[in-house]
């Protein structure tokens, strides 16, 4: 094998080079992952253009499949050969969330794409533990988005969807589409999108979610129309933004369920009026963070399990070669330009 391969390799914000880096080499209790699919995230977008990584330089990119090719000294000789998607936090085992097997808690992890070099590569060596086994009938596409598919399944989760029940999505992205396909496999009756961009509401109309609405007016009147005056039972807020975070309480049915889930772009604040539809329906709130992936839940099998089921190439809006470096990310960035999912192919 060679010494060297390519890689976009991040030396400062903005300054991102496909260049030949060191064929990567696996220590006793990892396996040489030739990266096949990565996806674009929007974190990916702030690391490369605003906000830089823990370090100089890096290679980003935390959500990628492949093929194991190279077996460190302690890797069991059956994994060759087989395909791969990739969790990408590594944990301390040290703490007490990693103690209960809540390593998306952990206080001291490491990351791979951020804290440590990723999937923007021909190749990565990576801990055996963080393999998540890939079956046949799902591509490398569709398992390089087992991260957002195993975030949308893991917020769903948290109160789980009940049959026949209405179910409302604040933000039409990648992870909006994607609640929004969980929660229909998980048998809602009705699936409702709220999102400012009538470009990404049409996108969602051709995936099959007929009820949308924007939001950028105030959407109670109808949200309240398509759920017959109850509002919906189960409510995510998947933007980040005071607004929707006060919708969400408007629009949730009396005893409904919230889960808060949208990073926050700036300080979040929610009005006395918004706070009395709390109190007043009695609802319930929960936040979420990343995915479980452990022997007691196991966010990313359950992802990769029903892929074909979900049915995500559509989403993918965009595929490029490492060879176009800074271009896709500037491209994500303006806001002119429409893309759900864009991500790296490697053949």
């Amino acid at each position: 094998m060679a010494d060297t391969m390519k890689a976009l390799n991040l030396h400062a914000v903005g300054d991102l080079r496909y260049e030949d880096v060191p064929m990567p080499v696996p220590e006793a209790d990892e396996v040489l992952v030739r990266v096949r699919a990565a996806g674009i995230c929007g974190s990916d977008i702030q690391r490369v253009l605003t906000k830089g990584t823990y370090h100089f330089p890096t290679i980003p990119g935390h959500e990628f499949s492949g093929e194991v090719v190279g077996l460190g000294r302690d890797a069991d000789p059956a994994l060759m050969g087989r395909r791969v998607a990739v969790f990408p936090l590594l944990p301390c085992r040290e703490c007490e969330p990693c103690g209960l097997e809540e390593y998306a808690q952990c206080k001291n992890y490491d990351y791979y794409g951020s804290r440590r070099d990723g999937g923007f590569a021909e190749y990565l060596a990576v801990k055996v533990w963080n393999l998540v086994f890939v079956p046949d009938n799902v591509s490398f596409e569709e398992a390089a988005m087992c991260e957002p598919c195993a975030v949308a399944l893991h917020a769903l989760g948290q109160f789980g969807v009940k049959k026949d029940s209405t179910v409302l999505i604040f933000g039409a992205g990648t992870i909006g589409l994607l609640l929004a396909k969980v929660a229909k496999m998980k048998g809602a009756s009705k699936v409702i999108l709220a999102d400012i961009d009538d470009k990404k509401l049409a996108f969602a109309n051709k995936l099959g979610f007929e009820n949308t609405v924007n939001s950028l007016e105030d959407p109670t009147d109808a949200i309240l129309a398509l759920t017959l005056g109850r509002g919906a039972d189960l409510v995510v807020e998947g933007a980040g933004v005071s607004v929707t975070y006060e919708n969400c309480m408007k629009c949730a049915a009396t005893f409904g369920e919230v889960v808060l889930m949208g990073n926050p772009i700036k300080e979040m604040t929610l009005s006395q009026k918004a706070y009395w539809e709390i109190l007043r329906k009695q609802l319930t709130l929960r936040g979420t963070w990343n995915s479980a992936y452990s022997q007691k839940q196991n966010d990313w099998q359950e992802a990769v399990n029903c892929m074909p089921e979900l049915d995500l190439l559509p989403m993918i809006t965009g595929r490029h070669s490492l060879s176009e470096g800074i271009r896709p990310f500037e491209h994500m960035a303006d806001r002119a330009n429409f893309t759900v999912k864009e991500m790296f192919v490697n053949d």
